[in-house]
């Protein structure tokens, strides 16, 4: 590779990381308005027969089916004020877990708003649990991948263990898929609901962190220091 190839390979991926952000935004943006032209118009998605036989037709099976409902069941309230209380208890001072319940309180609202909108039907026929309500957006895939990613991004903005950036990345993004999954498993989705789900999340995410974000977390510190009092010298230092 010559030297200019080398400068402008450079410069590309350093735009690309310093827009990342309103990158993710767009992407997601026109994925989520193409899929909802599509289900406006009443038209056939081909994902959701792909994935329908994928999912429901090929991967049920009865030992796998209590896994699935256990990994839905990730983004129930319930379980996301148990995990507001973990981030309370181990993350230090208490603003990262309130803007993490704002998050979270936000993209409820935001999910009903949109259900409304579009008004699409549940799948039928096929469904091993009973849910209620409009289908598109999915409400669990929203809720997973706001409210566990902006996890992420505190741990990968604050956070200094490289190995537990990694790991909680990781984990978290593992949750957000299988959370998707489970709900096209179950039969209370459609694989086009699972994307649109997490396409808003991602604009909301692109939206909250940059504007919510910092006034929990100002100044860039990090949530180690939000909540810090500020250290008095004794006389004695100031003397000195």
């Amino acid at each position: 590779m010559s030297t200019q190839s080398k400068r402008a390979h450079r410069t590309f991926a350093r735009l690309v990381r310093d827009n990342l952000r309103t990158i993710i935004v767009v992407v997601a943006a026109l994925i989520f308005m193409r899929l909802a032209q599509e289900i406006l118009a009443g038209e056939a998605v081909k994902l959701d027969s792909w994935a329908y036989e994928l999912v429901v037709v090929y991967m049920r099976r009865p030992w796998l089916t209590p896994v699935m409902q256990s990994i839905s069941e990730l983004a129930l309230p319930v379980v996301l004020i148990v995990m507001l209380l973990a981030v309370e208890a181990f993350a230090p001072g208490r603003r990262p877990a309130i803007c993490a319940g704002v998050n979270l309180v936000l993209v409820l609202v935001l999910n009903v708003v949109l259900k409304q909108i579009v008004h699409r039907p549940r799948p039928e026929g096929f469904r091993l649990i009973a849910e209620t309500g409009y289908s598109f957006p999915s409400g669990h895939s929203m809720i997973a991948m706001a409210f566990y990613g902006l996890l992420a991004w505190m741990v990968w903005h604050y956070e200094r263990d490289r190995f537990v950036k990694y790991l909680c990345m990781s984990g978290f993004t593992l949750v957000v898929v299988a959370v998707g999954l489970s709900r096209i498993y179950l039969g209370v989705h459609y694989a086009t609901d699972v994307l649109a789900g997490f396409c808003v999340s991602l604009m909301w995410l692109g939206l909250y962190t940059k504007i919510f974000v910092p006034l929990f977390l100002p100044d860039g510190t990090g949530p180690q220091a939000v909540d810090r009092k500020p250290e008095v010298s004794s006389p004695s230092s100031r003397a000195g």
